[in-house]
């Protein structure tokens, strides 16, 4: 993992060893992929394998200078890893997306935890015992111990995922896997260290919001909030900064600062409108007009269809009737 920094550039890294025949050939398939689509060897512990061990997982990940950014999913891990170097250079951070996250210390000095989706860990990579059940997702960072605060007492970071300085950490995170080829060694560098200080402030549980560099993370996770409540008739660019700990004139800024203008209210009847035209366009159990604009939030039906044909040139009804298979069939060259 660019132990040297000789090449400072991203590389994407997909590995799937969920149909491998036994636990060693999947983690010796795992670390011989990683190795030839980075360039370098696995810098984690390695997989003891025992009687019951299993190691079928699927991961896509990004290496980014010095830090690792992945999507994992466990189709079965239950093993023990084992130090292959200096035990706790590196520090991990999971976000649990389904399923759950069993692991303890092997030395002694800690009990088994169990950890349920909508956790956040933050942890030594140090020899453990994992099981992983089924199904179970996560999204995963790991750094240098050295560029992150000490974890207190050299213990697990335990928390919720849904916090603001979570969802930023995390949005900035998606923007790296997305970009990371395209960005420049300096680029990726900047990118690196805004991680890291996101990382940071995740272990404090603090959120600098102010820093410029953060803006675009910052915008990205409002995005996120809103597009899960466009339903909810208490989605306002105020819930939003209650949300991610800022003032509503951050929030303000930072959509106007990576958005080219777009305020925050319009993004959210942009993609209001965008999600009833989906509804609208559903090939069978399609709701009426009526429907969609009370559950997207408009006052009322005709409010609502002045804002879809402002958008869009035609009213909801129209577009509805044009988007129909019989309309479409009656109609071919229209």
């Amino acid at each position: 993992m660019t132990s040297g920094l000789a090449a400072v550039r991203g590389r994407t890294v997909s590995i799937d060893v969920t149909a491998s025949a036994t636990p060693q050939d999947g983690f010796d398939d795992f670390r011989r992929e990683w190795e030839a689509q980075v360039g370098e060897p696995w810098p984690l512990n390695r997989l003891d394998v025992t009687a019951s061990s299993d190691f079928k997982v699927r991961f896509q990940a990004v290496a980014a200078v010095d830090v690792v950014i992945a999507d994992a999913y466990s189709a079965s891990y239950v093993g023990r890893t084992v130090p292959d170097h200096e035990t706790g250079r590196w520090v991990a951070v999971h976000r649990l997306r389904h399923g759950s996250w069993r692991f303890g210390r092997l030395d002694g000095r800690g009990e088994d935890l169990t950890f349920e989706a909508g956790t956040l860990i933050v942890r030594h990579d140090v020899p453990e015992f994992f099981e992983i059940p089924y199904g179970s997702a996560a999204d995963l960072l790991f750094l240098p111990a050295r560029a992150v605060a000490p974890l207190p007492g050299g213990k697990p970071i335990v928390g919720s995922a849904d916090t603001a300085e979570v969802r930023v950490l995390m949005a900035h995170a998606q923007m790296i896997r997305e970009t990371v080829c395209d960005l420049t060694p300096t680029g990726l560098w900047a990118a690196r260290g805004a991680l890291v200080e996101l990382v940071r402030g995740a272990m404090r549980r603090e959120l600098d919001a102010v820093e410029p560099l953060l803006a675009p993370a910052l915008l990205r996770a409002a995005m996120e909030i809103a597009d899960q409540h466009l339903t909810d008739p208490e989605l306002t660019p105020t819930m939003l900064a209650r949300k991610l700990n800022v003032s509503v004139r951050t929030l303000h800024r930072a959509f106007a600062a990576a958005t080219a203008g777009e305020p925050v209210a319009a993004y959210i009847r942009r993609r209001r409108l965008e999600q009833a035209r989906m509804e609208l366009a559903a090939p069978r159990h399609r709701p009426g007009v009526s429907e969609v604009a009370a559950r997207y939030q408009f006052a009322d039906g005709s409010h609502f269809i002045r804002a879809f044909k402002a958008q869009y040139g035609q009213t909801p009804a129209e577009f509805a009737r044009a988007s129909s298979p019989l309309d479409r069939w009656l109609h071919p060259l229209r």
